[in-house]
């Protein structure tokens, strides 16, 4: 495997496309033999992914065919109205997310996963662009070594399903190829266009990826003797540029965080030395270590470093540093909050690990480029591996599989280096270490998706009961007259999102803190420490919120009186909410329609309500059986209806002590619903950026609207008021109302991304001008010789700055147009 020969041109596609098909092939591979979707019976519907990535892509399907309630700044059908910027910058920023249009919405799942496959392939051709870009080498190791980053540990076990964390699977390369170019002071323009779209795909990959691309930059300026704080600068100002023109998408997204129910606040507890030795190896799986796994060939290169004497000490020691450091940084506390922006996460504390592996693999790249090791640096860079491995014995990750895959791939990898360059042997050796990324990453995909299965918690896919639930929903909707509710059981976080209708489901990173207090407030029931919120099915909050149809019991059903969307209260302050949600939803109807039980038991007639926010098990009445799943601080049981009271005297049976029982008195709710249409709204109309209303005339009191007050709106020019945390306007002799929206933050991003636009601009013009000159110069000088080059270059361009220019390349010039002679230059040097 001689070097001697340089490599084709790195931009030639053939190392890229070879990548990207071994990437496709090892994972659809790997899903097939684990027969998970869409190659087998078992589902991928499990965790976010079902609960917010399948959904959230549902809702674009909608929204990029026009059948959206709201738009790119307002989403009317979750959480009963919320805003939708911050969830597209967070989960549906990514260029690859609108493909989802192209499959029928029937088949999201298929679309969703399709963009999965595709970006990881995407990553493996972008890195063996990088590394063609970098260096000369055999260009079949480049397309393995590509294929290798993007089927790494990460990738196949947390990737795959978090797709959205994939952009920065393919920024990290990117982001080093800006680095190459401010490094060799080329492409000023295209850098910050590459940093911005890497950030607004994904800013929270994007601000990892940055991290190891700047400390990649570093090495690379260091290994050189090249490091200058001009190209600091120019980096610095590079990324700048890039995140500024981001700004309209970022901002939003960092205040809406900032508005969001706060998660859960961890501590960061490093894994077992073992366990992260055990997780280098193929077939190994766990939520809570550094999926760390990449192709022995890869592991093995970088092994051999330290001792090819080949290679110019400070890179061996440089690159061989770096890849120490990068996976000491995962472990340790302060440098792991760095890597987190600052906050550890609810889920996987390991989430940079792909940064690890993009390292490991320029580290083995570079290693290439100087040729093969010889037999001494292979002989010990096998020991190393070697003694990874038997450091990862004690822990209880490693499986048989993991340990025979691993000697194998060691065994032909050693092999393959070992071989002759040309012929072939040459040909075997691809075949070899081909044939083992391929084995290793298929393995590793179907271990993980049968270890995630297991693990995590799984919903049922996409299917024909799912879509005959949607099509009666949308049969049955009325929107903006009333809404239409999912309804229970649910089938993931944002049903509404999936389903269709509009309901009070909704599952994000950014779910407004008002938006949970107020459903708690009124006996709503939420998991994932408040943050993903269930439909709460109860005849008042119905009538609240204005739903008018919801799905129960296998059908659509019509719900009791409602009201539309825009009600007035009378003159006063708004109520505050207490402990009960019995009284808080009486509070915010202006009724009492609630009686408390009697001996334990309720009127006959009247529907029996339970809330226990923190029972878990069945509770009954008569034969009506109904279980909660409630229990702080990660779930929260809604109130829950038993059944109406039938019989009298009969007592619930309830799963533990505690616990409140109501006794909803329906004829009450009716009297209560009518005095309040009284005054409500005769017609409201609703757009994706805000809600109008036609008011009685002379309306006096307060307007509010079935909303949650997010911060974002205004009413008639000021700030929206809240009234027990709805939306809401003060009016007086009002014959309309009118309140619009605008996310926290996107004025001030449009504006930053305006001005990093004006400066990119004049950057982009002081860059053209310089190359343009030097450009002009010497095509003139090769046609027209020394004597006449001022004149003829300006003809050609008509201005004298060209001429100065060319002067100063050229020496004195002949006269000027005005006659005057110039005056002699120096040099150029």
């Amino acid at each position: 495997m001689s070097n001697t020969s340089r490599a084709p041109r790195f931009s030639a596609p053939l190392p890229m496309l070879l990548a990207a098909l071994l990437t496709v092939a090892a994972v659809c591979g790997g899903d097939a033999a684990a027969r998970v979707f869409p190659f087998g019976p078992r589902h991928r519907a499990v965790n976010d992914l079902a609960n917010q990535f399948v959904p959230f892509h549902a809702h674009l399907w909608d929204l990029l065919r026009g059948r959206a309630d709201g738009g790119l700044l307002l989403d009317w059908r979750a959480g009963w109205g919320t805003s939708f910027l911050p969830d597209y910058g967070t989960y549906l920023s990514s260029p690859f997310a609108p493909l989802v249009a192209l499959f029928p919405r029937g088949d999201i799942e298929y679309a969703v996963y399709a963009v999965t496959v595709l970006k990881t392939a995407v990553a493996a051709a972008v890195m063996t662009f990088l590394l063609r870009r970098i260096g000369p080498g055999a260009w079949w190791w480049a397309a393995v070594l590509g294929a290798s980053y993007a089927l790494c540990g990460w990738s196949l076990a947390e990737g795959t399903y978090n797709p959205m964390w994939l952009d920065g699977l393919i920024a990290f390369p990117l982001l080093c190829l800006v680095g190459e170019w401010v490094r060799e002071g080329r492409r000023p323009l295209l850098g910050p266009l590459v940093v911005a779209v890497c950030w607004a795909a994904n800013f929270y990959t994007a601000y990892m990826a940055t991290l190891g691309a700047a400390l990649v930059l570093l090495v690379r300026l260091a290994a050189t003797d090249s490091f200058r704080w001009r190209t600091v600068g120019r980096a610095v100002l590079t990324t700048a540029l890039g995140t500024g023109l981001a700004a309209p998408v970022l901002v939003p997204v960092l205040l809406g965080s900032r508005h969001a129910h706060p998660g859960l606040v961890r501590e960061f507890d490093p894994a077992p030395a073992t366990d992260v030795l055990a997780r280098l190896l193929p077939v190994t799986y766990s939520f809570a270590t550094p999926a760390a796994f990449v192709c022995t060939a890869m592991l093995l290169l970088v092994a051999t470093l330290l001792f090819r004497r080949d290679l110019p000490s400070r890179q061996r020691w440089l690159w061989a540093g770096l890849c120490a450091a990068v996976t000491a940084s995962v472990q340790w506390g302060p440098t792991h909050l760095l890597w987190h922006a600052f906050a550890t996460p609810n889920g996987s504390p390991y989430r940079q690990t792909f940064v690890l592996s993009g390292v490991l693999v320029l580290a083995a790249w570079t290693g290439l480029t100087h040729g093969p090791p010889d037999r001494r640096s292979l002989l010990g860079g096998a020991a190393v591996v070697l003694a990874l491995t038997a450091g990862a014995l004690p822990s209880p990750f490693v499986t048989g599989w993991a340990l025979l895959l691993a000697g194998v791939g060691l065994a032909a990898v050693t092999g393959a280096l070992l071989l002759p360059g040309r012929g072939r042997y040459g040909v075997l050796a691809a075949l070899l270490v081909t044939g083992t990324l391929l084995g290793q990453s298929a393995a590793t995909t179907a271990y993980a998706d049968r270890e995630r299965g297991a693990r995590l918690d799984d919903y049922p896919p996409w299917g024909v009961e799912h879509a005959r639930r949607a099509a009666a929903l949308a049969a049955a909707d009325g929107w903006p007259a009333y809404r239409t509710d999912p309804g229970l059981p649910r089938v993931a976080g944002n049903d509404p999102l999936l389903l269709g209708g509009q309901g009070a489901a909704y599952y994000s990173s950014h779910t407004p803190a008002v938006l949970t207090q107020t459903l708690t407030a009124l006996g709503g029931g939420w998991t994932s420490r408040g943050r993903n919120l269930l439909s709460l099915d109860n005849p008042v909050t119905d009538a609240l919120f204005g739903v008018g149809a919801r799905w129960r019991d296998g059908a659509v059903a019509r719900t009791g009186a409602y009201l539309p969307l825009v009600t007035v209260r009378p003159p006063g302050p708004a109520p505050v909410y207490g402990p009960s949600p019995f009284r808080n939803q009486e509070l915010l109807l202006g009724a009492r329609v609630y009686g408390a039980p009697h001996a334990g038991a309720c009127p006959v007639g009247t529907e029996v309500f339970l809330w226990a926010p923190d029972a878990t098990g069945p509770t009954r009445l008569g034969d009506r059986e109904t279980r909660l799943l409630g229990g702080g601080p990660r779930r929260r049981a809604a109130l829950t209806s038993l059944g109406v009271q039938r019989v009298p005297g009969l007592r619930p049976v309830l799963p533990g002590p505690g616990g409140e029982l109501g006794c909803l008195d329906h004829e009450r709710l009716r009297a209560a619903v009518a005095a309040l249409r009284a005054r409500a709204a005769t017609s409201v109309r609703v757009t994706s950026v805000g809600i109008r209303a036609d008011l009685p005339p002379g309306t006096t009191g307060t307007a509010v609207v079935a909303a949650p007050r997010i911060a974002g709106w205004t009413c008639e020019g000021d700030p929206a008021a809240s009234y027990a945390g709805l939306l809401a306007v003060p009016v007086s002799d009002a014959s309309s109302v009118s309140c619009s929206y605008r996310p926290p933050g996107l004025r001030a991003g449009l504006a930053t991304g305006a001005l990093a636009a004006l400066l990119l601009v004049g950057v982009a013009r002081s860059a053209g001008r310089a190359s343009g000159r030097g450009w002009v110069a010497r095509a003139v000088g090769r046609v027209s010789g020394p004597g006449r080059v001022a004149r003829t270059a300006f003809r050609i361009s008509g201005r004298g700055w060209v001429a100065r220019a060319v002067g100063r390349v050229s020496g004195p010039g002949p006269a000027s147009p005005s006659g005057s002679r110039r005056p002699p230059h120096g040099p150029s040097g």
